[in-house]
């Protein structure tokens, strides 16, 4: 059998893991509350229940596991999985400090779980889909984790997230490596309501209902703020492939353009996909 696919999807998985352990240290900064925001907005569509068993695929610090262990209450139970050691121990530091005895955070990957068919009334996957090599696979890895009656919600980021920073960071990243010019942006391969109809079509899943938001703005406290975001999202990726002084050269123009433009206004839409197993 041809190896290399699953030699891409591993190094994917690769990847992800280094660039949100690393990202760990910034992830819960005031800056990045898109987290819980669309963690909980994503819980949100989904007909949870008291007692209901919940996964939470690429959980990270607990932004969708922690609303969801909410609503199911006591009774239900909730595994968050992920691949960042760093970003589990927080996820369980959150819960411990919420009193949420009903949540486990687990490492492993998502894309091949090894857990039972219909293992859970709910899967959720919030940013998260686009890290794997075959998405199609990931999906469809997904939807066999649901049970019968159960729901499957992916949550993934709109078109033009974080602009006009996200622009000003690509900019200069291109004038100091270009080399490292949108090598590591997995984000930008599913931004809209068609193509995630599409993914879920491709993974298996029919009749999926997707919705994109429009018009959601993400407000920082200031232009500096965004480097927080740099350093506990995706981006980081970018930022650790480069030597220590390129770090910085690269801190100092996207900084000195964000506050020569004044930008405290970031594009922050998504697009939700929800459906039922029948």
């Amino acid at each position: 059998m041809d190896s290399r696919p699953v030699g891409r999807q591993e190094e994917h998985a690769r990847i992800a893991a280094q660039t949100y352990t690393a990202a760990a240290d910034h992830y819960l900064h005031p800056a990045l509350g898109f987290w819980d925001q669309w963690g909980s907005k994503t819980v949100a569509r989904l007909p949870l229940s008291a007692g209901d068993t919940v996964l939470d695929a690429c959980c990270g610090a607990g932004g969708s596991a922690l609303p969801a262990a909410r609503a199911v209450g006591p009774a239900g139970t909730v595994l968050g999985l992920d691949l960042a050691l760093p970003l589990l121990e927080l996820a369980q530091q959150r819960a411990a400090s919420l009193d949420l005895t009903n949540v486990v955070f687990r490492q492993g990957d998502a894309t091949a779980s090894g857990l039972q068919d219909g293992s859970f009334g709910a899967v959720v996957c919030v940013f998260g889909v686009f890290f794997a090599a075959d998405m199609p696979a990931f999906v469809t890895e997904l939807w066999r984790l649901v049970s019968p009656g159960g729901s499957l919600a992916t949550t993934t980021w709109g078109p033009d997230w974080c602009e006009p920073a996200s622009g000003i960071f690509w900019a200069a990243v291109r004038e100091i490596e270009p080399a490292l010019f949108r090598a590591f942006n997995p984000w930008d391969k599913m931004t809209t309501a068609s193509a995630l109809a599409e993914l879920m079509t491709r993974g298996g899943v029919e009749a999926a209902k997707v919705e994109a938001t429009s018009g959601e703005r993400h407000i920082l406290q200031r232009p500096d703020d965004f480097w927080e975001i740099v350093l506990g999202s995706g981006f980081r990726g970018t930022v650790d492939a480069m030597s220590p002084e390129q770090r910085g050269e690269l801190r100092e123009r996207v900084l000195a353009e964000m506050r020569s433009r004044e930008v405290l206004a970031l594009h922050n839409d998504v697009v939700f996909a929800t459906a039922m197993k029948g």
